[in-house]
């Protein structure tokens, strides 16, 4: 069966080469340079059949940065299965290590402000746009607040300048 899909394949259309599959399901293939039956010639590409073929659910890192460099062009040989779980653990070491970093300078800065080396980072409270001339007060307004429904016009008079 298998030989009489690519012989239909061969005649009605593109021949395309496996060349892996990711962790995510996501398989690569490269389609060398050919013509079709009608005599159109097709150039030489790579593409990638989405384990999520919705374009809708496609998220960030579906494809890994080898498959997609690969993809892209900017390499030549598809990644391999060792290459793709050597890069994965040293992406988790990294965030580990930044993870660690983090921590570390969380306590120093902590320490720093128990010590009075550094002042606390003030918590701002004012609401609004610095531009408006209520910026940082806490009065309440005197001006009505209204739904379209109930307001009637006239109803309501700006008080005097004090």
């Amino acid at each position: 069966m298998n030989r009489v899909a690519g012989a239909l394949r061969r005649t009605f259309g593109l021949i395309r080469e496996h060349v892996g599959t990711d962790h995510l399901g996501n398989k690569y293939y490269f389609v060398p340079e050919q013509k079709t039956w009608t005599g159109r010639l097709v150039r030489a590409k790579r593409m990638v059949e989405a384990a999520n073929p919705t374009e809708y659910e496609y998220m960030e890192g579906s494809i890994p940065m080898e498959w997609d460099a690969w993809i892209r062009g900017r390499r030549k040989e598809p990644p391999s299965i060792e290459e793709l779980l050597k890069n994965e653990s040293y992406r988790e070491q990294i965030k580990l290590k930044a993870k660690e970093v983090e921590e570390q300078d969380l306590a120093r800065q902590a320490k720093e402000y128990e010590e009075g080396l550094v002042a606390t980072p003030l918590k701002t409270t004012a609401k609004g746009h610095a531009a408006t001339t209520s910026f940082g007060k806490e009065e309440i307004s005197e001006d009505p607040t209204s739904t379209a429904n109930t307001f009637q016009p006239g109803s309501w008079l700006p008080n005097p300048k004090k």
